[in-house]
């Protein structure tokens, strides 16, 4: 989806690892616009859902209706990318998270924040990605979950000791790691290509 074919990717930019996000989709020929409130969701075609702190961006989002308005069109068959919080915010259930804390229910997956750790289990990991021609992509967790649960429909695009990191549903890609800080455009690269299909 590029500036030619007239589709926007809009970027949700209430917290988290946003400028990286635009850069890699920008570099790809794709306009990008920042996403803060339910009026600017109107203007795009698709979603990227940054890191960050999931509850954080969830509250933000909640109290300016933007989680409603997201939903709504993700309901609708809106494609999204998330990544790391942004594939906590996509999930059908988050576990362990705060009480008042949601999500879009986007995937039917179960997804456990912090999943290998806290900041200091960061790690960097060489994964073997279906869909992905070439080298293993090399894969940056950064406080990061992964999904305990799949269901149907599900297909589960890489794996680290047994425990789904990249998945799709539909027109829904999502990563618990952070591929905008690989030096590797292929994941979005991927993202962008189901949208022209």
């Amino acid at each position: 989806m590029t500036a030619a074919a007239g589709g926007v990717v809009g970027v949700l930019a209430l917290q988290g690892a946003v400028r990286p996000h635009q850069h890699v989709l920008e570099g790809l020929g794709v306009t990008t616009t920042l996403v803060r409130s339910p009026d600017d969701l109107e203007s795009v075609d698709a979603m990227v859902l940054p890191g960050g702190e999931s509850t954080t961006i969830w509250m933000l989002a909640q109290a300016n209706g933007l989680a409603a308005a997201l939903k709504h069109r993700l309901d609708g068959g809106m494609p999204a990318l998330g990544t790391c919080a942004g594939m906590i915010l996509l999930a059908g259930t988050v576990l362990d998270g705060r009480a008042d804390q949601g999500s879009l229910g986007a995937l039917d997956v179960a997804v456990r924040r912090n999943a290998f750790g806290r900041q200091v289990a960061s790690f960097e990991a060489d994964l073997a990605v279906d869909g992905l021609a070439g080298p293993p992509f090399h894969a940056v967790f950064i406080r990061a979950p992964f999904v305990e649960r799949v269901g149907d429909g599900v297909e589960v695009l890489a794996s680290v000791d047994g425990h789904p990191v990249a998945i799709r549903q539909g027109a829904v890609l999502a990563t618990a790691f952070h591929p905008e800080l690989a030096g590797d455009d292929r994941i979005h690269r991927m993202f962008v290509g189901s949208l022209a299909g």
